[in-house]
């Protein structure tokens, strides 16, 4: 039970190396804490504090689910602390495996211990981020975007800068288990050590990518409209002028809208406010992208009405539409409808949340002179699907309606995702938000700008679109997953080698 505690302080302690704490030496001190406990234990021992470790860690991290559940979807507080909380357990059982597994597997104390669980720990994040439709928050990557480590990213994205986390971790634990019998392991760990966060630093002096030409003039629009009026019918004239009132005076080429900034299907918008709104954008010489739904009625009887979440492009061109893919399960769409439907509609008031996934291979939209490759909120946690519309793409875009966290520190991590996004592609990333963060983030992950959270404004900026392509947009995660596959097939041929011997 102690052993159970401290993992569990340890992951709680880890989410202060995320946004908005920014404590980044922290996720590979305190994983090295887990990997000695990890260290010195029986399968079970260790099965358990991963267990813990997760439980700390999601626990405190992704607290936030309890507000959307409860405060925005109107569950019932027992229901949502319960809901809460088994999704919490489920994220902490891929820790708990890790840890099982590396005791099971290798001799404790030993070197291959420690590198089998900083392999699995990578992968357990990259499984974590497509398993069940995927929930691949506090992957441990994504605290180092402003580290040496983050370097990796371009290479490998977010996953291989994981895995530089938990290598870094296993040699600190290396360190920290000194005795006169491991001298030479524990210089050989800090050497590796100094390698690898010096490669980080290496690989941050490449330019992965060029400027298109001059820079672009945005307006990127913080509407700040209370997530418990959004969606009712007498606050829609009152969201629409809010909304036409900045559009006005927005002096950027592209002018973007949050997510669902329009909060009705596009066939309900008044004609002649969508035409105010493209002339707005005519007037300043480019485009403007707001966030609406689109209606589809069932084509044949038995089927089910289609809603999509979606961006249309208003400017001098034909309009472009881009429709959400990756749907937030159970806010957006609901998995196992036939086990899940009924619980969702009796327990959980969230508008339109069943929805259909747009395309999977979007195009970018051709707008305001650049390639801009949109996405909807959640979808930018997403690197290996964001990357379908690169290296043509200039420009990233991300509108999101992050109001129904709260004041929770969600809106923070997920900007921080952002701006990972940016440094694994080389490009800039734009996020326009209803309550913030809304930020411009140049090509190296750095933001350059935001608005105040929870304010209504305009963030106008200068930004240049990017051409060429990282290795990360060329390979996805396969290069991350791959260092782990060579990583785990020499802790097992070393294996076989020690038994023969």
């Amino acid at each position: 039970m102690l052993r159970i505690a401290v993992a569990a302080l340890l992951g709680a302690a880890t989410v202060l190396g995320f946004s908005p704490f920014g404590l980044a030496l922290l996720p590979p001190l305190l994983l090295a804490g887990l990997f000695l406990l990890i260290s010195r234990a029986t399968p079970r021992q260790a099965g358990w504090a991963g267990f813990g470790f997760g439980l700390g860690l999601f626990g405190m991290g992704a607290s936030w689910v309890f507000i959307a559940l409860n405060a925005f979807g109107e569950m019932p507080l027992a229901i949502a602390a319960v809901s809460t909380l088994g999704f919490c357990v489920y994220l902490a059982l891929f820790p708990a495996f890790v840890g099982w597994f590396a005791a099971r597997a290798t001799p404790p104390r030993s070197v291959r211990r420690l590198l089998l669980a900083a392999a699995l720990f990578a992968l357990a994040d990259w499984v974590r981020s497509w398993l069940f439709s995927g929930f691949p928050w506090l992957s441990l990557g994504y605290s180092q975007v402003d580290t040496w480590l983050g370097g990796f990213a371009p290479i490998g994205g977010v996953f291989l800068v994981g895995l530089a986390v938990a290598l870094s971790a296993a040699a600190l634990a290396r360190l920290a288990d000194f005795s006169a019998a491991n001298r030479r392991e524990a210089i050989v760990a800090a050497v590796a050590l100094v390698a690898l966060w010096t490669a980080g630093l290496a690989l941050q002096q490449i330019e992965w990518s060029t400027p298109t030409g001059a820079p672009l003039r945005v307006s990127l629009v913080q509407g700040n409209i209370a997530q418990e009026r959004k969606f009712e019918a007498d606050y829609r004239e009152r969201t629409l002028q809010i909304y036409r009132d900045l559009v006005e005076q927005s002096r950027g080429r592209l002018i973007v809208l949050p997510e669902s900034a329009l909060p009705m299907f596009a066939d309900e918008v008044p004609a002649d406010y969508l035409a105010e709104l493209r002339a707005l954008a005519r007037r300043n010489g480019g485009d403007l992208l707001v966030g609406v739904f689109f209606f589809e009625p069932a084509d044949r009887k038995g089927d089910e009405d289609r809603y999509f979440n979606s961006v249309m492009s208003l400017g001098p061109g034909q309009s472009q539409i881009y429709r959400k893919y990756h749907l937030v399960p159970f806010g957006e769409t609901i998995p196992a409808k036939p086990i899940f439907g009924w619980f969702i509609r009796s327990f959980l008031n969230i508008p339109l949340a069943d929805q259909t996934p747009g395309t999977e291979h979007p195009v970018p939209f051709d707008v305001a002179g650049e390639r801009v490759a949109v996405n909807i909120c959640y979808e930018d946690a997403f690197g290996g699907e964001l990357i379908r519309q690169l290296p043509q793409a200039t420009l990233l875009v991300n509108v999101t309606n992050d109001a129904w966290y709260g004041h929770s520190f969600a809106a923070q991590q997920h900007s921080q995702m952002g701006a990972m996004r940016a440094l694994e592609t080389s490009r800039p990333m734009l996020r326009a938000t209803n309550t913030g963060i809304t930020s411009v983030i140049d090509h190296r992950g750095v933001e350059r700008m935001s608005l105040p959270w929870f304010t209504t404004g305009i963030l106008e900026a200068s930004i240049a679109g990017r051409t060429g392509a990282t290795p990360y947009v060329r390979f996805g995660d396969l290069l991350a997953v791959a260092a782990c596959g060579l990583l785990l097939l020499g802790i097992a041929l070393r294996g076989i080698a020690v038994e023969r011997e």
